[in-house]
C-alpha cells in the first residue's frame, strides 16, 4: 500500500468506519441491535460491572457527561431491570448504582459475542496484522488514557 498523507489516512478510515461499525453492531446481542439497549447503557453496564457500586457523579465522570444525562442513562436502566439504586441507610440523599445479576447476564452475552465477532473477523487475516492492528490500538488506548486526544 502507497505511502498516506494525514489527510488521505483520515479519509480512507472516514470511508471504512461506517461499515465496520454496521458491522459490529449486526453482530451484537438482540437487545443492542434491536435498540433494546443503547451503546451509552452498553457502557454503563460495562463500567457497573468492574465496580461494586458507584455514585451517579462517578459515572458521570466515567462518561464525560453531565449527572443529568447519566440519570437518563440509569433510570431506563433500572426501567428495563438491568441496574438497582441502592439508597445509603445513613443519608438517603446518597444513592448509588450496582449492576444486577439480569445486567451481568447481559453483559456476559456481549463479551461473548464480541469475542465471537472479533475471532471471525480477525481470522481472516495474519497474526502479524493482528499483532500489528492490537499494538496501534493500545498506543491510542494509552493516549486517550493519558488525555492527550
Amino acid at each position: 500500500m502507497p505511502m498516506l498523507t494525514l489527510s488521505d489516512f483520515a479519509d480512507k478510515m472516514n470511508e471504512i468506519m461506517p461499515i465496520l461499525m454496521k458491522e459490529f453492531a449486526h453482530m451484537q446481542p438482540q437487545e443492542i441491535y434491536k435498540g433494546k439497549v443503547t451503546l451509552p447503557q452498553i457502557l454503563v453496564l460495562q463500567y457497573l460491572s468492574t465496580q461494586d457500586s458507584v455514585k451517579m457523579t462517578d459515572i458521570a465522570n466515567f462518561m464525560k457527561v453531565t449527572t443529568a444525562a447519566v440519570t437518563g442513562i440509569v433510570d431506563r436502566l433500572v426501567k428495563a431491570g438491568y441496574v438497582n439504586r441502592i439508597f445509603d441507610q445513613n443519608d438517603r440523599r446518597i444513592i448509588k448504582i450496582e449492576i444486577n445479576l439480569k445486567g451481568q447476564a447481559l453483559m456476559k452475552k456481549v463479551a461473548h459475542e464480541r469475542r465471537r465477532m472479533v475471532m471471525r473477523i480477525f481470522g481472516k487475516v495474519t497474526e502479524k496484522d493482528r499483532q500489528d492492528y492490537l499494538r496501534v490500538l493500545m498506543r491510542i488506548e494509552k493516549h486517550i488514557k493519558k488525555g492527550v486526544i
